[in-house]
């Protein structure tokens, strides 16, 4: 009980009685404290209340005014951070909905942690992927001056894409890969598991876009350079010049892959500090230019289609 204050210089102190410190340094201590009543009689404390001794908080933490308590948990492995964010939030909400779970008055919940960054990332990328696909377009078209030659070139883009997605959903089979290879297992030795989207994922799919148009680059320009030269002037002459053309960019471009997937295999059996970035990352990329190698047939294919309508186009406006 404060009784009187002290003032030294500026400084104030308040004076304090407490109860001797033997006689309250317990609960059972502290029952025995006799209380006076309005009537004179002296009553001990215990039989006034009630003394239970519990644990407190060890720290009292606050965020935005408001008091917060932590809970810790993790995910089972094979579950995206996302996904079980999401389920978790869902049981939430519809044990609150159904009655099971009341939750007090000023009382609210929050999922935070490491998963925020993928959902901003997600947003980002809603924005950069797009972005990015529009920009290799242009320098394309700057390229070659013709939309339609560009679509031919950026259908590779479109392939290398699906490749990286099964390739991504090939990982997650149980049973692919499932042998030894020279006493080594290759789902051990490639780490091979269930691929989750995550931003590592989607940036190797952004630098899968800019190789998967190497490809179609090498086939386009030297068929482009031939046309000029030859000047076909049959459908049996065009095929031809294509074939030609092909015959020599195939090995060019066949290189240009081989080397990036060869590249990649230290990445793909890597297992130190990192490597749960670079994997996911290198994932995508691998699996698209695998199924990418299908360009150096489609290209042509398409650039073929295109100079024999312009052709016969040309041949009907001659005869009009």
């Amino acid at each position: 009980m404060k009784i009187s204050s002290t003032v030294e210089g500026r400084e104030r102190f308040p004076l304090r009685v407490r109860y001797p410190r033997e006689l309250r340094d317990d609960p059972e201590a502290l029952k025995k404290i006799y209380m006076a009543t309005p009537v004179g009689v002296q009553v001990p404390l215990g039989d006034l209340i009630d003394i239970e001794y519990v644990r407190g908080p060890q720290m009292i933490k606050s965020e935005n005014t408001f008091l917060v308590g932590y809970v810790l948990l993790d995910k089972k492995e094979g579950f995206a951070e996302v996904e079980v964010v999401d389920e978790a939030t869902r049981f939430i909400e519809d044990q609150i909905t159904s009655g099971e779970l009341e939750v007090p008055a000023g009382v609210s919940y929050k999922f935070s942690g490491s998963y925020e960054n993928q959902v901003r990332a997600e947003k980002k990328f809603m924005l950069v992927i797009p972005l990015t696909i529009l920009v290799i377009f242009f320098i394309l078209y700057f390229e070659f001056k013709k939309v339609p030659v560009t679509l031919f070139i950026f259908s590779g883009i479109f392939v290398s894409f699906s490749g990286g997605f099964i390739f991504m959903w090939l990982y997650g089979i149980e049973g692919f890969a499932d042998f030894s290879l020279m006493g080594a297992n290759l789902r051990d030795l490639f780490q091979m598991k269930e691929i989750n989207l995550s931003v590592a994922v989607w940036v190797g799919f952004i630098s899968l876009f800019g190789i998967a148009t190497d490809d179609g680059v090498i086939m386009t320009t030297y068929m482009e350079s031939l046309f000029k030269k030859a000047k076909p002037e049959s459908i049996e002459a065009v095929r031809s010049t294509v074939i030609e053309a092909g015959k020599k960019r195939i090995r060019p471009a066949l290189m240009t892959i081989c080397t990036t997937l060869i590249a990649l295999l230290p990445v793909l059996t890597s297992s130190g500090r990192g490597s749960d970035i670079a994997l996911p990352m290198a994932i995508p990329t691998y699996g698209g230019m695998l199924i990418g190698i299908i360009t150096v047939f489609i290209v042509p294919t398409l650039y073929c289609w295109r100079a024999e309508y312009l052709l016969l186009k040309k041949l009907k406006s001659l005869k009009e």
